[in-house]
């Protein structure tokens, strides 16, 4: 390991509760310049992740959220036709429709490579893309160059980013793809974890809101026939929702008297199956 990379070790964030094992991978990923491939269930910081090295390093953050009908090339670079087209027909553009690189835009992964200053590359969710898409990309990963045709142009990158992929783990990733990227899941925080992460969050909680609230938030994880269950976020803002609410009392939640259920959760059939079974499971 270089001087370099031995002086910017990620060691978390002002908001990011971290792990040893966590840390360790992030800074043996960052050394080998290998893409870190996370997964875990949502709300489990695998995206937050991404922001925490970028502050904790004092980088750039670029994210690529993944979408189902995306293009490898628009992760790329997009070139323009439409406006070109306009330029031409109109005449009424500073631009020179002669040239095309005027109407080329970097993509989320091409302005990481063009980029002065090293960057945190955040591909999120890929495994809502097809395998072609998966693995051309670690392609260009690899390579740390792609080819622009219309221009007949190489873009290769001046700084090689530090890449982070999240999945939700909703689609097999293919062989190829996690043979080239180092790995690590999240599991979702046991209650002394989740119990630093409300910690970061709320500095004057007091411990026996916190108890009740990590307490009822768990228990209502359990019920049968959840499809999204309440994940931190959810936790993070029913808190303050209690906060706020001045004729909130604690003893409410231990009598099985849950506000603000719409907090929690976000699917009207999960809201059903939760009040059909929060009063008589206290």
């Amino acid at each position: 390991m270089n001087q370099e990379n031995s002086l910017n070790k990620f060691r978390g964030a002002s908001r990011y509760v971290l792990d040893n094992e966590l840390a360790k991978i992030v800074n043996v990923s960052i050394a080998l310049e290998m893409p870190l491939l996370l997964k875990g269930e949502p709300g489990t910081g695998k995206t937050m992740l991404a922001y925490a090295i970028a502050e904790s390093l004092k980088m750039p953050l670029i994210v690529l959220n993944v979408k189902s009908s995306m293009k490898l090339v628009d992760a790329l670079y997009q070139y323009d036709t439409l406006t070109r087209l306009n330029d031409s027909r109109f005449g009424d553009s500073d631009r020179n429709v002669s040239h095309i690189e005027e109407y080329i835009k970097m993509g989320k992964i091409g302005q990481a490579f063009v980029a002065d200053v090293r960057t945190v590359l955040l591909i999120d969710e890929i495994d809502k893309a097809d395998t072609d898409f998966q693995d051309d990309m670690l392609d260009i990963l690899d390579q740390m160059q792609f080819d622009i045709i219309e221009v007949d142009n190489t873009v290769r990158t001046k700084n090689r980013p530090v890449v982070i992929i999240t999945s939700n783990a909703k689609k097999d990733l293919s062989d190829p793809f996690l043979g080239r990227c180092n790995f690590h899941h999240i599991a979702f925080p046991d209650p002394p974890m989740m119990r630093s992460i409300i910690d970061v969050h709320f500095s004057n909680l007091q411990e026996k809101m916190i108890d009740a609230c990590i307490e009822t938030f768990y228990h209502l994880r359990r019920f049968d026939g959840i499809e999204k269950k309440p994940a931190t976020r959810e936790l993070i803002n029913w808190i303050r929702a209690l906060k706020a609410d001045p004729d909130f009392n604690i003893s409410k939640l231990h009598q099985g008297e849950v506000p603000y259920l719409g907090v929690l959760y976000k699917k009207s059939s999960d809201m059903q199956i939760a009040a059909q079974n929060i009063t008589r499971s206290f």
